[in-house]
């Protein structure tokens, strides 16, 4: 299985020491598949000679938003259209996820409810075969104010919290979106939020902190993206 990340931004040098970047939070999630990574430090330039180089594409988060007209944002709308028409997988998380339904028709916006942090509860509102083990409702973290309001055609919409109506969807049978960060730890999580107070809002952090006392479930949701690839 060659599994592509595209890295979408970097997390702050002095963040590292928690759960590292990009390339060491995801192949942590995944760990159990025994995947082999190969990394595509797209913010900077750097793409996949074609969709068809890896089997699966992770795309990750980012403090840029997907309408946002930087020449690598542009560029890789046009790589998830290439992939969309390959035989390879995407899974995009968060800013991943937004790119999803920006690249194949819908809308991304900013959240009239503003930032969406901390654990959140995923309801599973279209069950699939590949959703093993089995929850109605997954707690995950996020941290987002984008949010895809439209969704492209030929979506299915498989998973919503009340302030984030799109939390998951699925475009065809090979492209899957999740607005939540599975990768993130919880004690990452936790330290955006306070690094970001001034753009969150106090009371919003305090209770997204406080949120954090839930249980996660990172590794089901882990499980289920690995049996959406296999299938």
């Amino acid at each position: 299985m060659r599994v592509g990340l595209l890295e979408c931004d970097h997390v702050r040098p002095e963040l590292l020491d928690i759960a590292g970047d990009y390339r060491e939070m995801f192949p942590a999630l995944f760990s159990a598949a025994g995947w082999t990574f190969q990394f595509y430090d797209v913010c900077n330039g750097h793409f996949p000679e074609n969709a068809a180089a890896c089997d699966v594409y992770l795309c990750t988060g980012s403090k840029y938003s997907v309408y946002d007209t930087e020449d690598w944002i542009l560029r890789l709308k046009d790589f998830v259209n290439e992939v969309y028409h390959s035989d390879s997988f995407y899974i995009g998380v968060c800013f991943g996820h937004q790119m999803l339904g920006e690249a194949l028709g819908g809308k991304v916006e900013k959240s009239a409810l503003g930032w969406c942090v901390g654990m959140h509860s995923f309801e599973i509102v279209r069950r699939e075969n590949w959703m093993e083990p089995w929850q109605s409702e997954l707690n995950l973290l996020m941290m987002c104010q984008d949010q895809v309001t439209e969704l492209p055609a030929g979506s299915t919409l498989l998973a919503t919290t009340p302030a984030c109506p799109t939390g998951m969807f699925r475009v065809g049978e090979r492209m899957l979106g999740i607005q939540a960060h599975p990768e993130f730890t919880k004690a990452y999580d936790q330290a955006l939020m306070e690094l970001r107070v001034e753009r969150i809002g106090q009371e919003k952090v305090e209770n997204g902190i406080a949120s954090l006392q839930k249980s996660m479930h990172s590794k089901v949701i882990a499980e289920w993206i690995g049996r959406f690839i296999s299938l």
